[in-house]
């Protein structure tokens, strides 16, 4: 174990992590807040295994929520866990290629599973991660007495022989539009198809010797164009033959809906069981905004802005979660708003739009920028995070080592989330 993540769990152990303050920022209209901790740092290279942060998951323990994990994707460095003081608990690498010429794993998005009975009849907390090298899902079971003594508490139980998500061929699969963005719903799995705006519907289901397998229900096709008042039609700039795609997921299970973010478009509404009609939620600011793809540099440039945007998300329309207070159906829906670095709030019953914060360099910890994955537990996690905890991706961690792209996760005290939100 490295010495930093050692020291931390020492900390975590003797003593509780104070919480850091919530500051308006009136300039702004934007609040900030600060985290308590962080993971060590993941570099997006050879020497650092091609590990690329993107979204975390909090498994909140049992019988000993101080022990509580969170789980998190870093692409082709594979899976990640931590305890609450941000030390690396475990490391799992991503598969390798199925043979040559192949793409190799990419872990994209997790989230969990609770009581999920196996065929050898014990039943398990299991962590799902969408596998986009391999357009696969990747299923973990979670061992409580192991994370309960600090030991690797995750296991691979994937059956050897699980379907691809959205292709029928390896060279469909390399072709790279694979299974992206991942939300659960119960025993089912959202999962969203890379560059296309289709979404999945997947059963997992018990496989001989302990495993997990899966097959599909159903897919949905969000829109790909748009109409616009003065009846002209939108389509959002990419590169050729990419449609904009959505990763942010969440399942509000009570209500059973789902909200998906299509990156350049805005947070849908639909049902969790892709029946019915999606609404359009709320849009990103450049919503209708006439950009052109240039080939040269591969990237959009700004074209004219009439106004047909909507006011608190900046794209990409990123990571979302939905923080649950008490049984009643109150609480908070949270999106990554990337483009602009903060978080926008809205109301869980009726997505009204409260609150915009941003998680800031504090004394512990430097900020979350180009923020992907987010996660949040109103759950109570000991002394270190009494009244729950939001766990962002950091996309541009610093100081940084030269020109390495460098990202982990930063640990946010829900009671600086809830004052920053008041």
């Amino acid at each position: 174990m490295p010495v930093r993540a050692f020291l931390s769990t020492i900390l975590l152990l003797v003593t509780p992590l104070p919480l850091a303050a919530a500051v308006p920022a009136a300039a702004s209209g934007v609040a900030t807040v600060t985290a308590t901790a962080e993971t060590p740092s993941l570099y997006d290279d050879e020497a650092g295994g091609f590990a690329n942060g993107d979204d975390p998951a909090i498994w909140v323990h049992p019988t000993r929520p101080g022990r509580s994990v969170v789980i998190t994707t870093a692409k082709e460095g594979g899976l990640y866990a931590y305890a609450l003081s941000g030390a690396q608990l475990q490391h799992l690498p991503a598969q390798p290629p199925p043979g040559p010429d192949h793409e190799p794993g990419r872990l994209n998005n997790v989230d969990l599973v609770h009581g999920f009975r196996l065929s050898t009849g014990a039943t398990v907390d299991l962590a799902v991660a969408s596998d986009r090298g391999r357009d696969q899902l990747r299923v973990y079971a979670i061992d409580p007495a192991a994370a309960a003594a600090g030991r690797p508490p995750l296991t691979d139980i994937t059956d050897p022989s699980v379907p691809f998500v959205f292709n029928t061929t390896q060279e469909e699969v390399d072709e790279a539009e694979t299974a992206y963005g991942l939300a659960v719903s119960g025993t089912r799995v959202v999962v969203s198809r890379r560059h296309q705006t289709r979404l999945g519907l997947l059963q997992l289901t018990a496989a001989p010797g302990g495993k997990v397998t899966y097959h599909s229900v159903r897919t949905l096709d969000l829109p790909a164009t748009f109409p616009l008042p003065d009846g002209t039609t939108w389509v959002p700039c990419g590169e050729p033959g990419e449609l904009a795609q959505i990763e942010g997921m969440v399942v509000d299970r009570p209500h059973g809906v789902l909200y998906a973010a299509q990156e350049d478009v805005g947070i849908w509404r639909l049902r969790a069981d892709l029946t019915g009609r999606p609404v359009l939620m709320d849009k990103v600011r450049e919503y209708g905004r006439q950009d052109t793809y240039d080939p040269e540099t591969e990237e959009c440039v700004p074209g004219q802005d009439r106004g047909y945007g909507g006011d608190h998300l900046s794209a990409d329309a990123e990571g979302l979660t939905i923080f649950e207070d008490g049984d009643d159906g109150e609480g908070y829906l949270l999106a990554s708003s990337q483009g602009d670095d903060t978080f926008a709030v809205y109301d869980r019953e009726d997505n009204d739009h409260l609150a915009q914060f941003r998680v800031a360099t504090g004394t512990r910890t430097d900020g979350a920028e180009v923020s992907d994955g987010a996660m949040v537990t109103s759950a109570s996690l000991g002394s270190a995070f009494p009244e729950g905890l939001l766990v962002v991706h950091d996309g541009a961690d610093t100081p940084g080592d030269g020109d390495r792209e460098v990202t982990n996760f930063k640990f946010v005290s829900w009671r600086m989330v809830e004052k920053a939100i008041d």
